[in-house]
């Protein structure tokens, strides 16, 4: 049916208003094949739609609105049933709540920062040379909390499944380079004493002897860079820095408590102990 002249089509700029899609959107989804007028004149280009595509226009835009991509809605429009159409929707939504949930995070630890810092405890100690069960590994910073919690997982239940009890909390070793380069040395371990048996990624350690600053960091590692801020101008101001990996650990963790809030993160910089403590 030639709608060129049809009064029961829209012109662009009609369907435009109709949909509070612009025009400019409306010719680059035709060009990307999203949504494709219903007519287009072939000596004037000029492009009709009918009243039926007006509520495809909605859900695109709907979809736009929620920052869904145009191959993500193409998919979804193209769903051969409502429940693949529905699978694809829930998966951008749950998407958009994880991204959400990071904003939050986002901003409550920008609030902390405007807000004057609480009163910190900086301590020295001495760690002792300790047998663990441990797992290292080369990795990309980005991926450093999902593999942190991963090894931490599997330590805990190997030890369980060995018959091995932890003899103190567990604990992390980071080099330089993850910090500086984004891309260096992690390794978990959880210390322990008995005849461990290496299976997997896991393998026996020795945890070295070294003299720590430490500060003590609640909750989980969101704002963690600013107990470790704190602890760095302490070290810098006492001239204490030495040479060597930091040190976290988990006093109280994901293994010991379900309520985040009672986490504690003990943050150790290698120094050269002075025998003096003193509050920060």
């Amino acid at each position: 049916m030639d709608t060129s002249a049809d009064s029961s089509t829209f012109a662009i700029g009609q369907f435009a208003r109709a949909t509070h899609i612009s025009a400019k959107m409306l010719r680059h989804y035709h060009q990307i094949g999203l949504l494709e007028p219903a007519a287009v004149d072939p000596f004037t280009g000029y492009r009709r739609y009918t009243p039926e595509q007006i509520p495809v226009a909605q859900v695109i835009r709907r979809f736009r609105d929620l920052d869904m991509p145009l191959d993500r809605i193409r998919a979804v429009l193209a769903a051969p049933d409502p429940q693949a159409r529905n699978s694809l929707i829930a998966a951008h939504l749950a998407e958009l709540q994880r991204e959400l949930t990071h904003t939050q995070l986002a901003v409550s630890s920008l609030r902390n920062l405007l807000e004057p810092a609480p009163p910190v405890t900086i301590g020295q100690r001495t760690v002792e040379a300790t047998p663990a069960a441990a797992i290292s590994a080369v990795i990309e910073r980005a991926d450093a909390q999902a593999w942190h919690r991963g090894a931490l997982g599997e330590l805990y239940a190997t030890l369980d499944a060995q018959g091995l009890t932890p003899t103190g909390p567990a604990g992390g070793i980071f080099a330089d380079e993850l910090f500086a380069e984004e891309y260096g040395r992690a390794t978990v371990f959880v210390p322990c004493r008995g005849a461990l048996r290496p299976v997997g990624r896991i393998d026996t350690s020795t945890v070295p002897a070294v003299e720590l600053a430490t500060i003590t960091h609640a909750g989980t590692h969101q704002g963690i860079d600013r107990a470790y801020g704190e602890l760095a101008a302490y070290v810098a101001q006492h001239a204490l820095a030495v040479d060597g990996p930091i040190r976290e650990y988990y006093l109280i963790g994901r293994h010991e408590a379900a309520d985040e809030s009672q986490w504690r993160t003990e943050i150790g910089w290698p120094i050269f102990h002075t025998g003096a403590v003193s509050g920060g």
